[in-house]
């Protein structure tokens, strides 16, 4: 059983604005060291036990694709400190940071900027920010040894207690939001009624 809470108290939201674009930043620690984590998060082999299938030219000037799912240009790479690429298009930037943490674990932050948003201002961030959590969920249980080895991530990311787990972080995101003063009232209620039909169907807000 997922301990849902625990999850989500697990991980650090933050969305901000500039001009046009939405950012948001998402940070979560794993107990794991930053090689570990790293191999986990790029090694296709491994990223398809936790995430999705991936394929591409896996390399700077090279693109991905996920399966079912977004692709883009890899811009950037350091091993193993971070990573940037486009995300589905050139106005969407992905950038995965992973820090030394006290012990043998290591601190991810990801930030995504959409300098053109699926909705105004910070609510873009409900579009995305709830997909995200479901990943950093499952990289989690995966690093952290509780993934079965048997696990279908597209299997779990539809079970009735993931689909529970996605209704909560849409909710916390709607409230970090709320506090960014990134959009108004109006456009952070409409795109929580799309994020909630798209990651928990048949919750209301």
């Amino acid at each position: 059983m997922i301990d849902i809470l625990e999850h989500i108290n697990a991980v650090q939201r933050e969305v901000s604005r500039t001009g046009e674009t939405a950012i948001l930043r998402m940070r979560r620690t794993y107990r794991a060291e930053p090689e570990e984590l790293w191999d986990a998060l790029t090694d296709p082999e491994r990223m398809r036990r936790w995430f999705m299938p991936v394929t591409g030219d896996l390399q700077v000037g090279g693109t991905f694709q996920l399966q079912g799912n977004a692709g883009g240009e890899i811009l950037e790479c350091e091993p193993p400190k971070r990573f940037k690429v486009t995300f589905g298009g050139p106005n969407s930037l992905l950038e995965l940071r992973l820090f030394p943490g006290s012990g043998a674990t290591t601190d991810l932050e990801l930030e995504h900027s959409m300098s053109e948003p699926p909705a105004p201002g910070g609510a873009g961030a409900l579009w995305v920010g709830p997909g995200w959590e479901g990943g950093l969920l499952g990289l989690a249980l995966y690093v952290h040894g509780e993934l079965p080895e048997d696990a279908d991530p597209a299997e779990m990311a539809n079970s009735p207690e993931v689909v529970k787990f996605n209704e909560q972080s849409v909710r916390v995101w709607i409230e970090v939001i709320r506090s960014s003063g990134t959009t108004s009232e109006e456009d952070l209620a409409e795109a929580a009624k799309v994020s909630m039909a798209q990651y928990s169907p048949g919750a209301e807000i």
